[in-house]
């Protein structure tokens, strides 16, 4: 939900950092502000929806220095870049490091608005997919290497006299083998087994 998420806002001006923030809370968001992009790395985040609105110059680690940092780590957070001295390199940048967006200051407010929306919305939605992902990935953990071999021709269409010979067994034993693999990986066809194996590879 994003009435549940968190807004973090990194500016090492204090009237640039408490007017965002200002502006964060009354659209009815929650919001959690630093001076530096340091002390936000140091501060250890709750797993929940969230994104991060931040200057791109500052004293220290510039915004676009943390974007960078944040995609080094593999962090998930969607990041949205504001700066009056933005030019074509440092968009491409920023773009090429996962940004959100990059805004020029001043920006409108609900402009930055939109684009806090449009960052949580997509948080929300990767987290989704990403714990869809752990569970799809948890189900075929729990095969074993026979019907592992089974469902990946499966997959491929091959028809079970076909997989009883490419693996020297019988008819019988791969009848059981794939209802135990659509048991386990909870599929009511092989067109949902296919989708399925196909989302956890994604």
């Amino acid at each position: 939900m994003i009435s549940e998420a968190t807004v973090y806002v990194v500016d090492d001006d204090p009237a640039a950092r408490d007017s965002v923030s200002a502006l964060v809370t009354s659209a009815g968001l929650r919001v959690q502000s630093f001076s530096s992009a340091e002390a936000f790395l140091q501060n250890s985040r709750p797993d929940k929806a969230s994104c991060l609105v931040t200057d791109l110059r500052m004293i220290g680690m510039s915004g676009l220095d943390l974007l960078e940092q944040l995609q080094k780590s593999n962090s998930p957070l969607p990041v949205i870049l504001i700066s009056a001295y933005a030019d074509v390199p440092v968009a491409v940048r920023a773009m090429e490091a996962g940004a959100v967006t990059l805004l020029e200051k001043p920006c409108r407010h609900d402009q930055l608005i939109t684009a806090i929306h449009k960052a949580l919305e997509k948080d929300i939605s990767d987290r989704e997919i990403r714990t869809r992902k752990t569970e799809l990935k948890r189900r075929l953990a729990t095969l074993t290497p026979e019907e592992y071999e089974v469902m990946q021709r499966m997959v491929a269409g091959k028809l079970n006299k076909v997989v009883a010979n490419e693996l020297l067994i019988s008819l019988r034993t791969v009848e059981t083998r794939r209802h135990k693999v659509l048991e386990k990986m909870q599929a009511d066809s092989l067109a949902e087994l296919v989708r399925i194996v196909v989302e956890a590879d994604a």
